[in-house]
């Protein structure tokens, strides 16, 4: 058999073997090299190898015994690797130990040997593809259906994330144990937070809102004052934080106008960067995960913003098993490696249970927050879920907007914190949202305590709108800062009134957020028709407190439902309806 042509693609090295695949039989020697007399050496490239990742059998050999002196706690040594070796009757494999000999007799630092760890699993890598490409062609030859290679393609991707999300070797796991000293010399209650105090470093939240809430034009203006180290909501400024922005919700003409109406520009973006409708694969896949992964290793990000996350997952919003392979494939990544994570999300029909689909969405984040608008440029800021329980639960806010001819004022547009004083009479609340009833509320001298009868009596007596539901939310809110003493109560609520509209609402930006006829301001349209208006009260016929004698009326007042006589002290209160019709005594 000596007159015999061998394969192209089977090439004798200079240990007799052959080489079939990518690999780097130098670089695998010179790790040898380094761990053969140090567990310092083995250790660092245990974070970047494993064992699969040495082609030639004997080098695999080799590191698998230095493993084990290692992790029994025994300085690796050369004449220790052979006698082992020779123990297992496997001395033929490594040239009766001329290689161990021939590798020992070059000693390499161990601070040099993570060098040449990073080339072996480089073509370890390489190998791992080409053996997969093999594995397609192979199923393809076999007549293999679309959905089969596609699955090959699936594991494939999932192993390679999984093995880049788990590491290397002992050393990267035994990192993850809790070093119980450090963990209880920790003050986690003295953790500074983020600018805003929504969140802190390493955290992951949601932002919950409807459509009109201005979820989106939030956060960037968060993430760009928090990525150019300027205050924000009343915080004080910090350095800046590296951010990542992933937006498949938003179009980048009207990205552009909400960061020039914010006061940003080219040379002022900070430590933002900004994806537009990135091709990323689903972030509930091995794949996605490992994109997004590679996207935070590129830009070096401290924090990640997914807005909306709806647009980022291929499975349904209800099916549980959608948000537990997100968790899986990009949340856990990204908080093992103390990664913040904000992610945006649609309120469901029914409100009061926050965002829409199956509620395992909720079960892996730290904070939840929902936004809602409640007219007039005021926001509400609510924290419906906490794990943590740090910072402030609840936020009023106001969205101040301003235009300059048809294009929104550059540095116009900012959200604040909200105060309760009397507003200035050069800036009045719009008549009919809920400001414009406290303030008034505050203007007929009614305490902060004072119920809803009370609060829609003095309304009546001066003719003021609102609906009930305004009204209650305005009494919640009185009653709410009644029991606040360290409320900014400055007599300021801002500097400038907001604008009648902002960049996120704008006519025909969102469904539903067109101007109607009688609208006061985008997102916040006239009484919804059917509504009943405050009705009419007479007054009230108790005098006016220096001796004028009670006015009779020529007839004693009926009840407006069933027209029977009052008396007593619903007649002396003022009251249109009996007790057995008085729907807000139920």
């Amino acid at each position: 058999m000596e007159n015999v042509r061998p394969f192209p693609h089977q090439q004798a090295d200079s240990d007799g073997l052959t080489t079939r695949a990518p690999h780097d039989a130098e670089a695998e020697a010179m790790v040898l090299c380094a761990v053969l007399h140090s567990a310092d050496a083995y250790q660092a490239c245990a974070e970047l190898l494993d064992r699969t990742d040495f082609y030639l059998p004997p080098h695999r050999l080799i590191w698998d015994i230095v493993a084990g002196l290692v992790a029994a706690g025994t300085p690796p040594h050369p004449a220790l690797v052979r006698a082992e070796i020779e123990r297992q009757g496997r001395l033929h494999e490594v040239q009766n130990g001329q290689l161990i000999y021939r590798l020992a007799a070059e000693i390499l630092p161990a601070s040099s040997a993570p060098h040449f760890a990073e080339q072996v699993a480089e073509k370890a890598r390489e190998r791992r593809f080409d053996e997969h490409a093999n594995a397609l062609k192979a199923a393809i030859s076999r007549g293999a259906t679309g959905d089969e290679l596609g699955s090959l393609v699936a594991d494939f991707q999932q192993a390679e994330q999984l093995r880049e999300a788990t590491g290397h070797g002992p050393a990267h796991l035994v990192a993850t144990l809790l070093d119980w000293g450090t963990f209880f010399a920790t003050d986690f209650g003295d953790i500074q937070l983020l600018p805003g105090r929504l969140m802190a470093p390493g955290q992951q939240i949601t932002v919950v809102g409807d459509g009109k809430a201005g979820k989106s034009l939030f956060t960037q203006e968060w993430m760009w004052r928090m990525a150019t180290g300027q205050s924000f909501l009343g915080d004080k400024p910090q350095e800046p934080v590296r951010i990542l922005y992933l937006d498949a919700e938003n179009g980048q003409e009207q990205v552009q106008e909400r960061f020039l109406s914010f006061g940003a520009g080219p040379r002022s973006m900070g430590e933002l960067r900004y994806a537009s409708f990135p091709p990323v694969r689903p972030l509930d896949t091995a794949g996605g995960g490992a994109d997004l992964m590679a996207l935070v290793k590129a830009t070096q990000a401290q924090l990640v913003v997914i807005d909306t996350v709806s647009r980022f997952i291929s499975g349904p919003e209800n099916d549980a098993d959608t948000w537990l392979s997100l968790y899986r494939h990009t949340l856990l990544p990204l908080k093992r490696d103390r990664i913040s994570s904000v992610r945006l999300d649609h309120r469901g029909k029914d409100s009061e249970r926050g965002a829409r689909g199956s509620s395992a969405k909720t079960q892996d984040v730290d904070h939840v927050w929902e936004l809602s608008a409640l007219g007039g440029g005021a926001l509400s800021l609510k924290r419906t879920h906490t794990r943590t329980g740090i910072g402030p639960d609840h936020f009023d806010l106001v969205r101040q907007a301003r235009k300059d001819g048809d294009n929104w004022a550059h540095g116009g547009t900012r959200h604040i914190l909200m105060t309760w004083e009397n507003e200035p009479s050069a800036h009045p609340a719009v008549p009919g949202t809920v400001e414009h009833i406290i303030a008034s509320l505050d203007a007929a001298g009614l305490p902060d305590d004072a119920g809803n009868r009370t609060a829609r009596q003095a309304l009546a007596d001066r003719q003021i709108p609102g609906s009930n539901d305004k009204i209650a939310e305005a009494v919640r809110r009185r009653k709410a800062r009644s029991k606040k003493s360290d409320f900014d109560v400055s007599g300021k609520r801002s500097a400038d009134r907001s604008d009648g509209r902002f960049p996120e609402t704008f006519p025909g930006t969102h469904p539903g957020t067109e101007e109607t006829a009688g609208q006061t301001f985008p997102g916040t349209p006239t009484e919804t028709p059917g509504t009943p208006p405050v009705p009419h009260v007479p007054p009230s016929k108790r005098g006016n407190g220096e001796g004028t004698p009670e006015q009779q009326d020529p007839e004693t007042p009926s009840c407006t439902v069933c027209n029977t006589p009052l008396h007593g002290y619903r007649l002396d209160r003022g009251y249109t309806t009996c007790l057995e019709h008085d729907t807000d005594a139920a």
